[in-house]
């Protein structure tokens, strides 16, 4: 909601004016909201490589175990038992950006609480189906994702079980 500042005409006429109460009302807001956003901040926060190309964005292939966002892109990208994977950072449900879950336990959105494996799949809550997965593929020691494509498990099962790279 944009501030409107007014200064009073000369003739006392101040009918357009935002209002000292209304002003403070909206200056609240707005600190609140930026206050509010400190408190998603990412299990491990990651940044492409170069910025997003034609045909995908490219990541140093994790060294660990864990799950990296790239709130940029949003994508989550994840390694585990020598599996990389990209998700999509959106909710399958009601599209909520998800969030990591500690010690590499999987995903959970913060909405209405579904739970996911670390490769994607739905353990519990209003989610009907998996995490969506985004392609990717393995150039060196990098992994190229493209986040303009997503495989849903349940329109695209023989694809969402591919979208994965095995080290």
């Amino acid at each position: 909601m944009p501030l409107l500042l007014h200064t009073p005409s000369l003739d006392g006429d101040c009918s357009e004016c935002h209002g000292r109460r209304a002003f403070i009302r909206d200056a609240i807001g707005v600190a609140a909201s930026l206050a509010g956003l400190s408190m998603f901040a990412p299990f491990a926060e990651l940044a492409a490589i170069e910025p997003r190309v034609v045909g995908g964005v490219r990541y140093h292939i994790p060294a660990a175990d864990g799950a990296s966002i790239d709130k940029k892109n949003d994508i989550i990208l994840c390694r585990r038992n020598g599996e990389v994977y990209a998700f999509a950072l959106a909710c399958p449900h009601q599209r909520a950006a998800l969030k990591a879950l500690p010690d590499s336990e999987g995903f959970q959105c913060p909405r209405h609480k579904s739970r996911f494996q670390t490769d994607g799949t739905l353990i519990s809550g209003r989610a009907k189906r998996n995490m969506d997965r985004l392609p990717i593929a393995r150039d060196g020691d990098e992994v190229v994702v493209d986040p303009d494509v997503a495989y849903a498990s349940d329109k695209d099962a023989e694809r969402w079980a591919a979208a994965v790279v095995k080290l």
